[in-house]
């Protein structure tokens, strides 16, 4: 069978589109699932340029959906030919947080793509925990393109920053995945939802997920445009996920006991923090990664109620893997990058 593989650090010319053995089940508690899409994250391309304790060579792939070909005998509820999403999380399934659905992870909590090969393959063989039913409304392709960025939005939004109805949140970067996300969770959730992207089509884009206002994050002093549409209450979050290039502006738009909630830093991890406004007023900045297995079920939920809608902005045969990195790694897109595994011509 196909999958996607790197063996050394690089560019996109690094990625390995190579025949490995054929995925079958290994343990009882798996499922084998025939993909048929798969997604691109910015994961995907931190992990092909080398992040810390990757071991390789590793498949990529944290996103997608597929049908089911084979079950293990210790799985019910599930059968062939089922339809079927990728949680991307991985966790041990049986510790308190698992058990819980707790804010505080599991401690073996990892990630499909990153921890451990992904699904950017032909066949993959994944515990039960790691499948849900395809929304029967959406497409592979469409169903493949959600999974990270809706978890890690979710998470930020409802789990660590408690968002409510009424609050007045500021998504940086609305245009990507995660800010795409939480922009229709939030609006979801009743939130006001002011967005930051480029000008032209980003806007529109931003818009159409649902933010009320968007401003341009490459003007200077861009977080004036914002206090202009809050007032002096500014902002009770801020979505961050950008780092360096927008720290120091969107930090400044949070108003007295707002919450800064950040999952990422795509710009840099270096930034500074003026305390005196953090204590005097009363602000928490929240970390936040991913999201549990209540977290994926509350975001399905969602999807099933026509809540959320996906955002596909191409799909890319899988021949194509490398074109696929370049076009998301040149900031190209607004909206997900799909990948077309089974059935391309």
């Amino acid at each position: 069978m196909r999958a996607v593989r790197v063996h050394q650090h690089g560019g996109p010319d690094v990625l390995r589109l190579e025949e490995v053995p054929t995925a079958g089940i290994t343990e009882a508690d798996q499922v084998l699932v025939r993909m048929k899409a798969t997604a691109l994250n910015h994961l995907d391309l931190w992990v092909r340029k080398g992040l810390p304790g990757i071991t390789l060579p590793i498949t990529l792939g944290s996103d997608g959906a597929g049908v089911i070909e084979a079950v293990g005998q210790d799985v019910s509820g599930w059968s062939a030919g089922d339809e079927v999403v990728i949680q991307p999380g991985t966790f041990c399934g049986h510790c308190a947080a698992c058990q819980g659905g707790q804010e505080n992870f599991c401690p073996e909590y990892g990630i499909l793509g990153e921890t451990q090969d992904g699904v950017q393959a032909e066949l993959v063989a994944l515990p039960e925990r790691n499948v849900f039913r395809k929304p029967a409304d959406l497409s592979f392709e469409e169903a493949a393109s959600f999974g990270l960025v809706f978890l890690t939005a979710y998470q930020m939004l409802v789990k660590r920053a408690h968002l409510e109805a009424g609050e007045t949140v500021l998504v940086v970067a609305g245009s990507s995945g995660v800010g795409a996300a939480a922009i229709q969770i939030a609006a979801q959730l009743g939130a006001r939802v002011i967005a930051t992207a480029a000008s032209g089509e980003r806007t529109d884009f931003a818009k159409s997920m649902g933010a009320h206002e968007v401003v341009d994050h490459y003007q200077p002093n861009w977080y004036r445009q914002v206090l202009a549409f809050t007032g002096p209450e500014r902002v009770q979050v801020v979505v961050e996920h950008v780092g360096a290039a927008t720290w120091e502006q969107s930090s400044r738009t949070l108003g007295i006991g707002g919450r800064l909630v950040v999952c990422g830093a795509t710009t840099g991890a270096d930034v500074s923090i003026d305390l005196r406004h953090t204590f005097r007023k009363q602000q928490a900045i929240l970390g936040s990664t991913m999201g549990d297995l209540e977290t994926f079920e509350a975001v399905l939920r969602g999807f099933g109620a026509g809540q959320f809608k996906p955002f596909v902005d191409r799909v890319f045969p899988l021949r194509e893997i490398e074109e696929a990195h370049r076009y998301l790694e040149a900031g190209r897109h607004h909206g997900k990058v799909v990948v077309v595994i089974s059935g391309e011509s």
